[in-house]
């Protein structure tokens, strides 16, 4: 049983060191523990310090891609070198690197294929009112959206089973973490959360420059996520409600055509006509977007199939040099 710690970075150099040395040697279950960081077009010398440290791969980036990029850059390199279980931290030791082992034991007693750290939000000095407020406003409504009980859906401390990394897609370009829970819960993967501790502050997040943009880009993330993954009911509900705007005004104008006041209410009734256009064109746009949406249901697990066979085939091929 391999694991793979991989850590996003993105000028660490100051901070990276003091992650990578919480980082555990030795979890009961797991008989080799490697370590990976995505340099994610830093310029500083975060890799050389990562080299100097002994990780044992670097994923670099000529320029800043982002988050999501680099998260599933980096899964591609843990998937190809043949781990079983991939755990996320980040470099500026925000999260405690024992618990780690809290995070993979779901996961080696089979009770789950993703599992995310829980953090004492409320209990964290640096995070602000503001953002404490938002951080479970956000979890709420990612839960909503996903049908899962994840408490803090913007934790990026979670570890992957081998399967459930093979078939995680993110096309946002901000952040992985919404996405892939609203994908993991709407898909039906066996998922949850561990309580875990979290370290002072080191240095600012480098995720968002104001809270407005987070939150701005957080639901764009959360609302996309929906539509791709329940276009059918997503649409059907915008559809409903302009359908059912059009139909109350169609029958208002339709009362007061009955008591011979019609000729006074003509507005109303292109009003009501347009509404009705508009829903029953929402509805057939709902219609398009679920046959789309189980062609890429389809997709994905062909998707599935070659990245197994691919990734597969170059941890056999790494196993064998090795052997030789």
């Amino acid at each position: 049983m391999k694991l793979i710690i991989q850590v996003p970075c993105y000028n660490e150099a100051e901070t990276l060191e003091i992650a990578l040395n919480d980082l555990p040697k030795h979890i009961d279950g797991i008989d080799e523990i490697e370590y990976l960081i995505i340099n994610d077009g830093s310029a500083d010398n975060t890799v050389e310090v990562a080299k100097k440290w002994g990780v044992h791969y670097v994923v670099n980036f000529k320029q800043n891609k982002g988050l999501a990029k680099g998260f599933m850059a980096g899964l591609d390199a843990c998937l190809r070198n043949g781990a079983d279980i991939i755990v996320n931290t980040d470099a500026d030791n925000q999260y405690n690197g024992d618990d780690i082992e809290k995070l993979v034991r779901p996961i080696l007693d089979e009770k789950a294929d993703i599992v995310i750290g829980e953090r004492p939000i409320d209990n964290t000095a640096h995070f602000s009112p503001l953002k404490k407020k938002l951080q479970h406003f956000g979890s709420w409504t990612v839960r909503v959206a996903s049908k899962s009980d994840i408490p803090d859906a913007p934790s990026g401390f979670r570890a992957y089973s081998r399967e459930a990394a093979l078939r995680l897609n993110v096309v946002n370009e901000y952040t992985y973490t919404l996405e892939t829970i609203v994908q993991a819960g709407r898909t039906k993967m066996a998922m949850t959360s561990v309580p875990i501790r979290t370290n002072p502050e080191l240095r600012k997040s480098r995720l968002f420059s104001s809270m407005f943009g987070y939150v701005k880009r957080s639901m764009v993330t959360i609302v996309r996520s929906f539509m791709m993954y329940k276009p059918l009911k997503f649409f059907g509900i915008i559809g409903g409600i302009l359908f059912a705007l059009g139909l109350a005004l169609g029958i208002r104008f339709l009362v007061y055509y009955g008591m011979g006041a019609g000729s006074g209410h003509v507005q109303s009734l292109i009003l009501a006509s347009t509404f009705l256009l508009m829903g029953v064109q929402t509805f057939i746009i709902a219609l398009q977007a679920d046959i789309i949406a189980a062609n890429r249901k389809i997709l994905e697990d062909v998707q599935y199939h070659v990245r197994k066979i691919d990734y597969d085939n170059d941890a056999k091929n790494k196993e064998d040099k090795e052997s030789k």
